[in-house]
């Protein structure tokens, strides 16, 4: 068995990183674990997104008779694929359930902290020696083709305005003003410039190279097998490269955390959701703001000398196959808005999972089962912008220490 440490992070993506970043700070001694490379999951070619725009959670009124249109149409933006799964209907189950008015204006207050939260801190991250990553803060604009979207989306913005997230209408000129790619006949479009967005590969990498300069004892290819228990706590994780000891244990394995957790009887209700994104060079001309194409629902990220097309919701399993369906759909859902998009037909695709609960939050506490198992997952489609703010917060959490925001609607055993 390894030397004993302070704390053993389970995963090796921005969550888990960003875990290891604030508990060395804290004078932790931590050992991180991941079965593959860093940021090999969902952190390495998403959209790159830090939105407190995206305050209302995915479980929310009217997305169950939406997604009953698209859910077996491969070309569809949300995809269930065929199959028989107990823990796929119960999961679907608990998502028609979460889906209430009155639970959305619950929750939303806390994802705008987290969020908001988590934009201080990456100002604090991008000022690292040596941890570079893009950071860019111009907002986000959101375009819409249809009148009937842009009302809707207008519905949206009011809602977050009233919790304090600005956005402000632009007319199809200001649009084209803007983003001179864009197709004429826009409905219009809606700028939040609290948004930011980064390179999400090279955000994980930087930081993780950091940490391991500091300290932070960083394993990969090395996957969890098994656990030492005794009565309620965790004494040893056994691994593929050996077995590891710590007094504390934190599971952010994203998509993997629910097979990781069946091995101590846990039953963690994380979906994974594919993923695609589709990088190529930028074109002249190109946003330099970040977009999201609401009908196709597509999000465009400038990140460097590239531009990457990222979108898709497939629930099928631990499956990384390619569905070169929904790949063609993200191409013409985006050509449907911009002009200049010949690169995408021989971009680089990439595909992810990415961890989905059932009703739109985060898990992000310490487990009932376990007196010092912390868990740190299902993050959706916002991972990247909850990354810094999960991992200060769990440090506070091993530390013994009040949380900054109140974690009550984000508590592992609320389902």
């Amino acid at each position: 068995m390894s030397e004993r440490r302070d704390v053993l992070v389970i995963g090796g993506g921005i969550v888990g990183v960003c875990s290891a970043h604030y508990l060395a700070a804290r004078g932790k001694s931590v050992v991180l674990l991941e079965r593959d490379d860093i940021a090999s999951g969902s952190s390495a070619g998403n959209a790159g997104f830090v939105c407190p725009s995206h305050s209302i959670p995915m479980a929310q009124p009217g997305v169950v008779a939406k997604g009953l249109k698209w859910m077996f149409d491969p070309d569809s933006p949300f995809y269930i694929k065929p199959r028989f799964s107990p823990a796929l209907f119960s999961w679907l189950w608990k998502f028609r359930a979460a889906c209430t008015e009155e639970r959305v204006r619950r929750v939303m207050t806390v994802l705008r902290d987290l969020h908001c939260e988590s934009v201080e801190l990456f100002d604090e991250l991008s000022k690292i020696p040596g941890v570079a990553f893009g950071w860019t803060r111009r907002g986000l604009l959101s375009l819409f083709r249809t009148g009937h979207a842009y009302e809707a989306g207008l519905k949206e913005s009011a809602l977050l305005q009233e919790i304090g997230v600005p956005s402000r209408a632009l007319t199809p000129p200001e649009i084209a003003e803007r983003v001179p790619r864009a197709k004429p006949g826009l409905a219009g479009g809606i700028h939040f410039p609290g948004d930011a967005h980064l390179d999400p590969l090279a955000f994980v990498r930087s930081l993780a190279s950091h940490v391991g300069s500091r300290g932070v004892n960083v394993r990969t290819g090395t996957d969890v097998t098994g656990f030492g228990i005794t009565g309620r706590k965790i004494t040893s994780v056994r691994t593929t490269k050996g077995e590891f000891a710590a007094d504390q244990v934190v599971l952010a394995a994203g998509s993997w955390s629910p097979s990781i957790g069946r091995e101590l009887r846990l039953k963690i209700p994380v979906q994974p959701a594919k993923g695609y994104s589709i990088t190529m060079p930028r074109p002249e001309g190109a946003p330099s703001v970040p977009l999201l194409l609401i009908e196709a629902k597509v999000g465009v990220t400038p990140i460097g000398d590239r531009l990457r097309l990222a979108g898709t919701l497939e629930l099928a399993g631990l499956d990384l196959t390619i569905n070169e369906r929904r790949v063609e759909a993200i191409r013409r859902g985006a050509a449907t808005f911009l002009d200049g998009l010949e690169a995408a037909a021989t971009g680089e695709v990439w595909r992810g999972l990415r961890p989905c609960t059932p009703d739109g939050l985060p898990i992000v506490g310490r487990s009932a089962a376990f007196d010092n198992l912390i868990l740190a997952t299902g993050h959706a489609m916002i991972g990247v912008s909850l990354g810094p703010v999960t991992g200060a917060l769990v440090a506070q959490i091993a530390c013994g220490e009040p949380t900054d925001i109140d974690l009550t609607v984000l508590k592992p055993e609320r389902f």
